[in-house]
C-alpha cells in the first residue's frame, strides 16, 4: 500500500484493530524502497537473523528484543532500535504490544533460515 493524496491518511488504529492475531503483519505504507508494517507481538517469536537491518517501533505496551550474545533492550511506547544486519534476535511481550516495524519488501518474517529455537 502506499499513501497517495487521494487516498488519504492511514489509521494505525483502525489497522490495529483488523490484525488477526500475533505476530501477523499487516503493510501500513511503502516508501523510498522500504515498507512500514505492523504486527501485534505476544509471546515469543522464534529465534532469526536477517541479511539487512531491522527497525523496531513500540506503538503501544511494552517488549523486549533478545540478542544472541547480548544484553536484551526493552522498548516502550514510542522507543524504537535497529537490530543490525545478521543479528540473531527474537521479539518476546509478556503482555500484548503493538510494534511498527521498517525493512525491505522482500524481509522474510521468519529470517533468511528456517525458524529455530
Amino acid at each position: 500500500m502506499t499513501t497517495t493524496p487521494e487516498a488519504g491518511p492511514v489509521s494505525i488504529e483502525k489497522v490495529i484493530q483488523s490484525l488477526p492475531g500475533p505476530y501477523q503483519q499487516r503493510d501500513l505504507a511503502t516508501a523510498n524502497d522500504t515498507v512500514v508494517r505492523i504486527a501485534l507481538f505476544a509471546g515469543e517469536f522464534p529465534w532469526h537473523e536477517h541479511e539487512e537491518d531491522e527497525l523496531f517501533l513500540c506503538w503501544d505496551g511494552s517488549f523486549r528484543i533478545e540478542l544472541e550474545g547480548q544484553a536484551a533492550v526493552t522498548l516502550g511506547p514510542g522507543e524504537l532500535f535497529v537490530v543490525p544486519k545478521g543479528t540473531r534476535h527474537r521479539p518476546v511481550a509478556e503482555q500484548e504490544a503493538h510494534v511498527i516495524m521498517i525493512e525491505r519488501p522482500e524481509t522474510k518474517q521468519y529470517g533468511d533460515e528456517s525458524p529455530v529455537s
